[in-house]
């Protein structure tokens, strides 16, 4: 483990103008996974209604990179990442769960699926990501 917590990732995504516009938040981490959400607004919705790709995208990358950030180190940065979308994202909100699948002395390999919740609360699987991060150490 890396010494972080929680409430330090949250801040570390919080200096990030673009998760702050978004209106992400780290709704777990440690121990090799992150969980990261978004609540649904109009203003991250495609022309159908449907979250953006875009957002599933972002939310992707920084729940990969934060998973990986509890077994590499705070300093870390995205190598490169690939998305499938399942299904459209519609409903409430976005739950990206990433966990780290292995990690070696410079980067490591982590896997993100991404849940749309809908308004009942339940979540249907729309997305699955899967990414290299880098030890910027």
């Amino acid at each position: 483990m890396t010494g972080l917590d929680l409430e330090m990732a949250q801040k570390v995504l919080d200096s990030q103008p673009f998760s702050r516009l978004v209106g992400a938040r780290i709704t777990a981490f440690g121990d090799g996974g992150a969980t990261l959400e978004i609540d649904a607004r109009e203003e991250l919705r495609q022309q159908n209604g449907f979250l953006h790709g875009g957002v599933l995208a972002y939310a992707a990358d920084n729940a990969l990179t934060f998973a990986a950030g509890t077994t590499l180190g705070p300093a870390v940065l995205t190598g490169g990442f690939s998305i499938q979308y399942l299904r459209p994202a519609t409903g409430s909100g976005l739950v990206a769960r990433a966990d780290v699948v292995h990690t070696g002395r410079r980067q490591a390999v982590a896997r993100c699926d991404l849940f749309a919740v809908g308004e009942d609360g339940t979540k249907t699987l729309c997305a699955v990501a899967q990414g290299t991060v880098l030890s910027a150490a």
